[in-house]
């Protein structure tokens, strides 16, 4: 049962980079107030972030448990690096996200990303699927 659910978010993880990694393609003007000031081209940031999440996504779900592994370590990392900019976010008057509730939440969510992704790595790195 351990295996199955570790394996189920695994994909889940990989689902949610590849449909963010879109997002970020599709609609890169959402995401334009979210860069911080201090990163030269944000539009090329927000194009690179996506083509990132869409390489996560396509390395967890579609290659080898070797690559997997590889995969969730690096949505775990681009979660951490992500935390500082949903904070940012929260603090807003008037959040990107929405209002200021859509935006703690989605800040608590981001707590249970980097949670799962990290759980997800350490279980496919000890596991011999």
């Amino acid at each position: 049962m351990k295996v199955i659910f570790w394996v189920i978010t695994s994909i889940l993880l990989a689902v949610l980079m590849l449909v963010s990694g879109i997002q970020h393609l599709w609609n890169p003007d959402f995401y334009l107030p979210i860069v911080p000031a201090f990163l030269p081209f944000p539009l090329a940031v927000v194009y690179l972030s996506g083509m990132v999440e869409l390489l996560l996504g396509i390395v967890t779900l579609f290659l080898n448990q070797k690559y997997t592994k590889y995969g969730l370590f690096g949505i775990f990392i681009l979660m951490v690096i992500f935390l500082p900019l949903h904070f940012a976010d929260a603090l807003k008057d008037q959040p990107v996200i929405g209002s200021p509730t859509v935006a703690y939440v989605r800040l608590a969510f981001q707590f249970v990303l980097i949670w799962l992704s990290w759980k997800s790595y350490k279980f496919t790195s000890l596991a011999r699927i």
